[in-house]
């Protein structure tokens, strides 16, 4: 088979693909269950581009078969080894063009026949915006809602029919919700999201559960026209008491938080820890007040000198109390979504 056209068929089926483009056109965006193994890497590509540009597509193809000539065997080993490992993978380019052609070829020559995205990575992509917006547009959403600290994210995800944004964003979604490692790129989070939602789809139906979620998660923005159809769903708001959500956010932001630091930051993790914490905090501090950001900042450097980590929860619940709480309150005001149901995690679980 020379091309795949059915696009939906690589998500529902979890096809592996391999991605011969250059490195550099991998990081600025992928698909999830793709590897990279280029068959031009960053400066090839863009010595043969220049070509292209002075002397025509003939010469700029002349020049790539002289560059890849010495390392063509190496390559095309690194390829064989991939589709032994995955026989049913699918092979792209960027356009469909040149690349995954000559790539095609010469796994031939090992008498390997891999069919390829018709119209490569830019017609694949395409397809996932375009049948996103369709499906999410169809979904009959639910959005699980309620104050910072409220535990909606471990709740959504008690649900087979759910959709966790958070991780797909490996964000936690508020001004201190940067992780230790860093969040995609903005193309691999939308591919991530759109391949969610058509698997959502086809296994799970109509019906999905999600996160009462802002437009950025992070650094990363929900597609427009994807966030404005989730927003058409029924909101559900969890009801938790204080104590409880002092203690999520205790759990979450300091101790996993810190034990993750320490993996990954060895013996100065503390001050990495500290560092961030801070820089989150700056990032509100207009609209904290000056009054209350210091209070804050202040009784957040002094416990960390203690080192009595349990002192953290009296600065979380002052946050909670004093800006997250009013703030919320605020956009549940604003919001145009229909409120269907209020209650704890018991009463939500029965209604849902």
């Amino acid at each position: 088979m020379e091309f795949i056209e059915d696009f939906e068929h690589i998500i529902i089926q979890n096809i592996p693909l391999l991605d011969v483009r250059a490195p550099i056109e991998y990081k600025n965006g992928a698909f999830p269950n793709s590897t990279n193994i280029p068959i031009l890497n960053d400066s090839e590509r863009e010595k043969i581009g220049i070509r292209y540009k002075e002397a025509g597509n003939q010469k700029a193809i002349e020049l790539a078969k002289e560059i890849v000539a010495p390392f063509k065997e190496e390559r095309l080993d690194s390829w064989v080894e991939f589709f032994k490992k995955k026989p049913n993978a699918y092979l792209y380019c960027f356009r469909g063009g040149s690349r995954s052609k000559y790539a095609k070829e010469w796994l031939q020559e090992r008498g390997l026949e891999i069919p390829r995205l018709k119209g490569g990575y830019k017609a694949y992509r395409n397809f996932l915006m375009q049948r996103s917006l369709q499906i999410s547009s169809k979904l009959d959403t639910i959005i699980i809602g309620g104050r910072t600290g409220s535990g909606k994210t471990p709740l959504v995800n008690e649900f087979d029919n759910s959709i966790d944004l958070e991780a797909l964003a490996n964000h936690r979604g508020s001004a201190f919700g940067k992780k230790v490692s860093s969040q995609p790129c903005q193309i691999d989070f939308e591919n991530s999201l759109y391949y969610a939602l058509i698997h959502h789809y086809h296994y799970k139906g109509k019906s999905l559960i999600i996160e009462h979620e802002s437009k950025n998660i992070g650094r990363l923005y929900i597609p427009k026209e994807i966030y404005a159809n989730f927003t058409k769903g029924k909101l559900i708001i969890l009801k938790t008491p204080m104590l409880e959500r002092v203690e999520n956010i205790y759990n979450e932001y300091v101790k996993e938080s810190l034990a993750e630091y320490q993996k990954n930051f060895g013996e100065n993790y503390m001050n990495r820890w500290e560092e961030d914490v801070l820089a989150s905090l700056k990032k509100i501090e207009k609209r904290l007040g000056s009054k209350l950001y210091l209070s804050i900042k202040k009784r957040f450097e002094q416990i960390n000198q203690s080192q009595n980590l349990q002192d953290h929860k009296e600065w979380i619940e002052d946050l909670l109390e004093n800006y997250y709480d009013k703030m919320y309150d605020y956009q549940i005001q604003k919001s145009s979504i229909e409120i269907v149901f209020e209650g704890d995690r018991k009463g939500i679980r029965e209604f849902l």
